[in-house]
């Protein structure tokens, strides 16, 4: 007897998400019958109130998955201040247009107003909208800079901002508009990131700065943007085991110029004192130093003096070298963004990138986070001789991640206890 199969979970419908029904009715009559990828993936976490950052081509129904959960938040919750409550920044008078014509049928059923603001139109009628209190604006960054040196626009409580196709916006200059308009909206706003690609230096840095620990998702894959770039995971038992492979991977690997990532000053300082002790020619890099020991360091790695760089995130940012053919992760980043920006030092251009990431227990569940959004899996490699005991978890959850021991979470648990009853 053949085993029955598991019959496959249906697909999501718009009403599984919790939607009023003014955009239930909206949505049927533009003709929507099922979410797209993009809008089953990015809408239920919008609606959590999180901030995203995703990866989404054009066509993909991105405007649909930004602008349904704002405005279900409007509807949820009725304006107690004056002003603009959210704003959409796109590149082109164009796209603006187009997101503006699909905002009015989505608020076909509701008394929320959109207001689009873009240059080549009447400025005045434009000031005159924001002043009656438009919910919804959607503009390009240039001509609402205009208005704000205006003081028309009050973004004080703005309740959602959104990026558009924020690498096309980057790409034409807008970087400073950018930051100069989020650095003008309410600190305690929702921030949501649509790109086409994140394998984008200025994706990186303006991510850092406009989001708060964002959930990431990736619809178009993000090995595609790496495939000059292999990746490979050690495992490893501690820092000093850590040390050794390390040491052994920069005397051994073929490479003309190598970064190596830690996540804080004094990792740095340490790693870059063993590795000297194995003649290893480096440098290292941080906030702690001053400007002109930096500037030091980086004429000595850009002429080959040192051919290894050992740095910390901040002090990277923004680094260009030519040549860096090889990037360790010492330690694991925080974050999949940190990761890619990481990364993203080797394999530019058509020149071929080796990246490896030292993993050691405490660190399993971040590199299996990363390998999700990425939607891949690093390849496991093992230096002979230098083999560790550690070679992953003893239990692992259906996700990858490992399984916490009953006795492990019994002792947290005691432990929480006995600290509020000390409180």
């Amino acid at each position: 007897m053949e085993p029955a199969l598991t019959p496959e979970p249906p697909p999501p419908a718009f009403t599984d998400f919790a939607i009023a029904e003014p955009l239930l009715q909206a949505v049927q009559k533009m003709g929507f019958t099922q979410p797209t990828a993009v809008q089953a993936a990015a809408i239920p976490r919008a609606l959590t109130r999180c901030d995203l950052l995703v990866s989404a081509e054009t066509g993909s129904g991105k405007t649909t998955a930004f602008l349904l959960p704002t405005i279900q938040h409007l509807l949820s919750n009725p304006a107690e201040q004056y002003g603009t409550r959210a704003l959409v920044l796109v590149p082109t008078r164009e796209l603006a247009k187009q997101i503006y014509q699909q905002c009015q049928q989505l608020l076909a059923f509701t008394g929320l107003q959109v207001g689009l603001i873009t240059g080549g139109a009447d400025f005045r009628v434009q000031q005159n909208m924001l002043r009656k209190n438009t919910e919804i604006v959607i503009s390009t960054p240039g001509r609402l800079l205009e208005l704000m040196a205006e003081k028309t626009p009050d973004f004080s409580h703005l309740d959602v901002l959104i990026l558009d196709e924020a690498d096309r916006m980057l790409d034409m200059g807008f970087s400073h508009d950018l930051q100069a308009i989020a650095a003008q909206c309410s600190k305690q706003r929702q921030t949501l990131l649509f790109s086409a690609t994140l394998n984008h230096e200025g994706i990186i840095k303006i991510a850092e700065r406009v989001l708060r620990e964002p959930e990431m998702i990736g619809l178009n894959t993000l090995q595609d943007q790496h495939n000059n770039i292999e990746q490979q995971v050690i495992i490893a038992d501690n820092t000093e085991h850590k040390q050794r492979l390390l040491a052994w991977l920069l005397l051994n690997e073929t490479f003309v110029k190598a970064l190596v990532f830690t996540n804080s000053r004094a990792q740095a300082d340490n790693v870059s004192g063993v590795l000297q002790a194995q003649r290893v020619r480096c440098g290292v890099l941080h906030g702690d130093m001053d400007q002109k020991e930096r500037n030091r360091i980086m004429t000595l790695f850009r002429e080959g003096t040192i051919n290894t760089l050992i740095a910390t995130d901040l002090a990277a940012r923004g680094l260009d070298i030519p040549g860096v053919e090889l990037v360790v992760n010492f330690d694991m980043p925080r974050t999949g963004i940190h990761y890619i920006h990481r990364i993203g030092r080797t394999g530019r251009g058509a020149t071929r990138g080796l990246t490896i990431a030292l993993i050691q227990s405490s660190e399993w569940n971040l590199m299996v986070n990363i390998e999700r959004f990425l939607k891949q899996q690093f390849k496991r490699r093992s230096i002979k001789g230098l083999e560790g005991t550690y070679t992953g978890p003893k239990k692992l959850k259906a996700s990858g991640k490992a399984a916490g021991s009953k006795k492990k979470k019994l002792a947290k648990k005691a432990a929480a206890l006995k600290k509020g009853k000390k409180r």
